[in-house]
């Protein structure tokens, strides 16, 4: 399963509202599916981090369904 938390914790600590995000050019409907924990195009994970200057791993963490 793909977590987007360290993204929520990222925009936190940098005080990054998600009104400044669509000021980037990040559409509503990313952050809607970031909230719900959907699917990003990687575009979108490219633009992220181009425009918030981190790494993927800032955005988005892997982790394992328990078997």
């Amino acid at each position: 399963m793909i977590s987007y938390e360290p993204f929520w914790r990222y925009i936190q600590e940098h005080k990054i509202s998600t009104y400044q995000l669509i000021g980037y050019g990040i559409t509503p409907d990313s952050i809607q599916r970031l909230r719900s924990g959907k699917n990003i195009s990687t575009r979108t994970l490219d633009r992220l981090c181009a425009e918030l200057d981190c790494n993927v791993s800032d955005i988005m963490v892997y982790i394992p369904d328990s078997r």
